[in-house]
């Protein structure tokens, strides 16, 4: 092991230590508590972002939902609050005005440098902590109050609440819009319904692991789940598994050290993706040998 004079114990200790760690555990219950409602949204919300091809909104409505915070930390008021207005604005702007994927991607990208900028306008007028600065961009679940708690159970209920209501005919209307709208489904309706849940998602998941990296919980772990299964009831539950994993897993981590919470939530997201997708080639290349002529299975079968 290296000295610390070399360098190397020195800078270790500092990002992993679990010296204290029963201790500090005890200090986390509204953050382990915040992670699974996070958990939950981002893996159910998650599932319409990659079925519906989503990804790029996500990250648009989490610039507004950056400039929001940003606003409400400059004024002095609730950043949550800020986070969520911010985030319905630009879910509002993308559901109305972006109906086709093309106008969609048009009106996202005029968003997200508009959010940005006003973010960072906001930011740079901010005379306070610069932690605070520094957690909206990154996230700051390990100081999570009390208060904040009740903002996030109150705005998880609503979205999941929402999610219930509407899963049978949005799954119907992502999977074939035209055929859903041919049978009376309202299909414009629902897609902009489904943009304010995402922009109200967006803004819970920003208050964890930050505006810049919202994709790893309401994206990752379900196009994780999905690369391993199709079936309409393991996907969900697989993406919110999975979702959590990540959330529970990054707290606990970022425990023992110096480094933020959204590095271990983001690195967990993207290991299960990377295993979800060894898993499927494993399974394709296992069929194609299956199938392929001259192999075992193909020559059991009796010939007709």
């Amino acid at each position: 092991m290296l000295a610390d004079g070399a360098g190397g114990t020195g800078i270790w200790s500092g990002i992993i230590n679990f010296d204290h760690y029963g201790e500090l555990l005890g200090l986390v219950q509204n953050s382990l508590f915040a992670g699974v409602l996070l958990g939950l949204v981002g893996g159910l919300a998650g599932v319409f972002v990659v079925m519906r091809d989503l990804p790029f909104a996500v990250h648009g409505i989490s610039e507004l939902s950056f400039a929001g915070a940003s606003a409400a930390l400059l004024a002095g008021v609730n950043v949550v609050a800020g986070s969520i207005a911010g985030s319905l604005i630009a879910a509002g702007a993308i559901g109305l005005l972006g109906v086709r994927a093309r106008d969609r991607n048009a009106v996202i990208g005029i968003i997200m440098p508009f959010g940005l900028g006003l973010g960072v306008l906001f930011l740079s007028l901010y005379k306070g902590r610069a932690a605070n600065k520094f957690g909206i961009l990154t996230g700051q679940i390990i100081a999570v109050s009390t208060p904040e708690t009740a903002w996030l159970l109150g705005t998880s209920l609503v979205v999941l609440l929402a999610l219930a209501v509407v899963w049978r005919p949005l799954t119907f209307a992502s999977v074939d819009p035209e055929v859903a709208a041919a049978r009376g489904v309202p299909v414009r309706a629902l897609s902009l319904g489904f943009m304010l849940v995402l922009g109200l998602a967006v803004a819970l998941c920003v208050q964890i692991v930050g505006a810049l990296l919202v994709l790893s919980l309401l994206v990752t772990p379900a196009a994780a789940a999905a690369r391993i299964t199709v079936s309409p009831l393991l996907l969900p539950v697989l993406s919110v598994v999975f979702a959590l994993c990540a959330m529970e897993g990054g707290i606990l981590l970022s425990l023992g050290g110096i480094v933020p919470v959204s590095p271990y939530v983001t690195t967990i997201a993207f290991a299960l993706y990377l295993g979800c997708r060894v898993v499927a080639a494993r399974r394709t290349a296992r069929t194609t040998r299956a199938r392929a002529p001259g192999s075992p299975r193909e020559a059991v079968r009796p010939h007709t």
